[in-house]
């Protein structure tokens, strides 16, 4: 009997320890854990101001604009539309009606990207986009993309 109940107790100590150890690791890993909105997901249940996220969606067109150093465009899912703030380096395939993702902060209706993403070719659209797009059956029309225009460039000078 007394074997019965030293395997119990083995048993419960080590399932306590591992719960413990769980829970302390999953506590550490949220930290750095960045979760993805789009912008319909950002306008039901805006995120917390400090918390860092990602929002992804398509480039409105005639939405990008240049003031110094510091790029402004909107970011749509063609439902719902959010303005992003970004000043760094602006990948080669950032363009209007091409598919982004911006990591930073959601702060009073405006996100503030420390990064920008652009993947793909002029197809490419996120995929929680396409599927939020497909769910909702919303029709779009997804042009060429841009030609060597003046006007369109973008440059950033350092």
């Amino acid at each position: 009997m007394k074997q019965k109940h030293q395997r119990l107790l083995f048993l419960t100590v080590a399932c306590v320890g591992i719960g413990l150890t769980l829970t302390v690791l999953l506590n550490n890993l949220e930290e750095y854990i960045i979760y993805f909105y789009s912008p319909s997901d950002i306008a039901q249940r805006p995120p917390a101001s400090n918390d860092v996220i990602r929002a992804g969606g398509m480039v409105k067109p005639g939405s990008v604009r240049q003031e110094e150093d510091i790029l402004y465009f909107t970011l749509t899912d063609y439902q719902h539309d959010i303005n992003v703030k970004y000043s760094g380096l602006v990948p080669a395939l950032f363009r209007e009606e091409q598919g982004v993702v911006a990591e930073g902060t959601y702060r009073n209706t405006m996100f503030y990207a420390n990064m920008i993403l652009a993947k793909h070719d002029e197809n490419y659209m996120p995929p929680e986009v396409a599927k939020t797009l497909k769910d909702d059956q919303v029709q779009t029309h997804i042009t060429q993309p841009w030609k060597d225009d003046a006007a369109q460039t973008i440059t950033i000078t350092e």
